[in-house]
């Protein structure tokens, strides 16, 4: 029998099979054999050992699309990331860092909003300027008053999906709205430090309807920039691509390049002032890593 992996802990796997019965599963030692490790989100083959028990034995590892290392998942079709529009207040240079290492592993991202219900319309027009016209996907939701629950649902249905985010920001909390099986813990926000407390423990798929699983996951607060080198920044900002051509040289790091089509952009305001500024710091970033 053919089924998904939703849930690993202790070395024993929850398999969903093609008959949407659960089963507890055991992986084979020709795994360890192999250096291959069982993912949340990994297709398997798997047989039945104990029919009343629902137990069985993992036999075989699907192909992957992709394999996520935090959180360790496979098979994923997008991340929802999650950060609040106030209160904590939004880390945006925390943000665009993630959204450069989806795109870099190739998983796409909506980016959600939360707690628009205490924004107020400045701090929402400033989060629209950012990142409208960077052609990602966002959504805002209040989920204290289930605000742009549907949407969010619209989003998810089909696919296998990472939640994401900095703590604090109601990402257990959204877990919560979305399935009552999830009964997650949701953490308070710290008063003094804004930061939420970690309430999540362990890597597992939530089954939300037909081929619809959302996947909840530790909070950031940091994020390094791996694998990427300051010339190539560039190619992670969706909103410098129809200007790439358009620079006096074909090389524009988009810095201090004279006739740089997408500086001229910021100018006028096509592009993000804020996006902008924080390639810049990021791209310095990534130069200075190569100096030593």
């Amino acid at each position: 029998m053919v089924g998904k992996i939703i849930k690993g802990v202790a070395g024993t796997y929850t398999v969903v099979g093609e008959d949407n019965h659960r089963y507890e599963c055991k992986a084979r030692g020709i795994f360890r054999k192999n250096g291959i490790t069982p993912l949340v989100g990994d297709n398997a083959e798997f047989e039945i050992t104990h029919e009343a028990e629902s137990e069985g034995n993992i036999l075989k590892i699907l192909k992957r699309k992709n394999e996520l290392i935090r959180p360790a998942c496979a098979n994923v079709d997008q991340v929802l990331v999650v950060f609040a529009a106030a209160d904590p207040e939004p880390n945006f240079n925390l943000l665009d860092r993630f959204l450069i290492m989806m795109k870099k592993q190739g998983v796409d991202t909506v980016i959600c909003f939360n707690k628009k219900d205490i924004a107020g319309s400045a701090k929402l027009e400033l989060i629209a300027r950012n990142y409208e016209a960077s052609g990602l996907s966002l959504v805002y939701t209040s989920v204290l008053y289930k605000e742009g629950k549907e949407r969010i649902e619209e989003i998810l249905k089909g696919k296998t999906t990472i939640l994401a985010g900095p703590s604090g920001v109601g990402k257990s909390s959204m877990m919560n709205m979305l399935s009552e099986a999830a009964l997650m813990e949701v953490g308070e926000l710290s008063e003094k430090i804004k930061r939420g407390k970690q309430t999540t423990r362990h890597t597992e798929l939530i089954e939300l309807g037909q081929d619809t699983f959302l996947c909840d996951s530790p909070g950031f607060s940091s994020i390094y920039l791996t694998g990427i080198e300051a010339k190539e920044l560039k190619d992670y900002y969706p909103e410098f691509e129809k200007y790439a051509g358009e620079c006096r040289f074909l090389t524009c790091n988009h810095i201090s390049e004279p006739d740089c089509a997408v500086k001229n952009a910021v100018e006028q305001g096509i592009i993000s002032r804020g996006r902008y500024d924080n390639y810049c710091l990021l791209y310095n970033e990534l130069k200075s890593k190569k100096q030593f």
